[in-house]
């Protein structure tokens, strides 16, 4: 009897180790597919930039506003446009890719603004390893520039631009936002406010020295220097134009903690901003904005705060 138990609690030591191991694999597994996932929605902005035309809308595209054929945007001008508010936007793609058609960038943002008489820029700007990330959002800058110079010959007002980026893109007009120096130096007027969608790149210190995924070494490199000179957390040193800083409550790098830290610390130097947390992919963020949804009226609550007509 002795033995059978012996026997029988060997069988359930085996048979429990290999459950455990079949379980921590699975778990693995199921971990690196969402990060695949999540680098995936992140790096690979691309695939479905086929030219959008609205209805009742001019569009204006690869209009230069610098020397490289990077610097570009396309603009969408709705019917009898006048004095009509800007937004500028500034796609994705981890630094190194996406573009200014994308559909989840322009359509469902443009056929809801267009709508309401608002006029939509959608920008590309020089890429890795051609342009690090602080020669990036110079372009961001040089083209905001650009636009409002132009805006009066659309039906547009040049004092009434909203800045709106995602992923990367975030990263940028978030910097131009905190650091101003960076829109003087190109010319820029001052615009209404920054719309930041789903950044975790707030604090480059703070992201460079934990745990991140793989293409910020590839934007960033390994010097601290760079990293303070690049973060709008350590720019951010005054008020600035009104902010909301959208994260998504999905991703494993939580966005949320870096973009509640940025904007605690903008509020406190006056600045009126706010984080809007959100149940959405990385991908949704960007892709859903403009659908008929809660989401969409609190972003548009933050822009018509702004005096924009929606």
């Amino acid at each position: 009897m002795k033995k059978l138990c012996a026997f029988l609690s060997l069988l359930i030591v085996i048979f429990s180790s290999q459950y455990v191991n079949a379980q921590t694999i699975r778990e693995r597994i199921t971990e690196r597919l969402a990060h695949r996932q999540q680098v995936d929605e992140m790096e690979l902005e691309d695939g479905d930039n086929q030219p959008f035309n609205p209805e009742n809308a001019t569009v204006q595209r690869n209009i230069s506003y610098g020397a490289d054929i990077a610097q570009s945007f396309d603009v969408y001008i709705p019917k009898d446009a006048q004095n009509a508010s800007v937004v500028l936007m500034v796609h994705g793609g981890a630094w190194r890719t996406g573009d200014k058609a994308m559909n989840r960038v322009v359509e469902n943002k443009a056929n809801r603004w267009l709508a309401k008489g608002i006029i939509f820029v959608s920008i590309n700007y020089r890429m890795l390893p051609k342009a690090d990330p602080l020669t990036q959002a110079s372009d961001v800058a040089l083209a905001l520039a650009k636009a409002q110079s132009l805006a009066p010959t659309w039906g547009g007002n040049a004092k009434r631009f909203v800045l709106m980026g995602h992923s990367a893109g975030a990263h940028l007009v978030a910097l131009i936002t905190a650091d101003a120096n960076i829109a003087k130096q190109q010319g820029a007027q001052p615009w209404l406010g920054t719309v930041m969608l789903d950044s975790a790149a707030y604090d480059l210190e703070k992201t460079m020295s934990s745990k991140h995924l793989p293409f910020y070494d590839k934007a960033f490199g390994s010097d601290s220097a760079f990293w303070k000179s690049t973060s709008p957390s350590h720019q951010l040193s005054q008020k600035t134009v009104p902010m909301l800083a959208v994260c998504s409550t999905k991703r494993k790098d939580k966005p949320c903690t870096q973009a509640e830290a940025f904007i605690e610390k903008a509020t406190k130097l006056g600045t009126p901003a706010n984080v809007l947390p959100v149940a959405m992919s990385h991908k949704e963020i960007n892709e859903n904005l403009g659908l008929t949804s809660d989401y969409t009226d609190k972003v548009e609550a933050f822009m018509r705060s702004l005096g924009l007509p929606l």
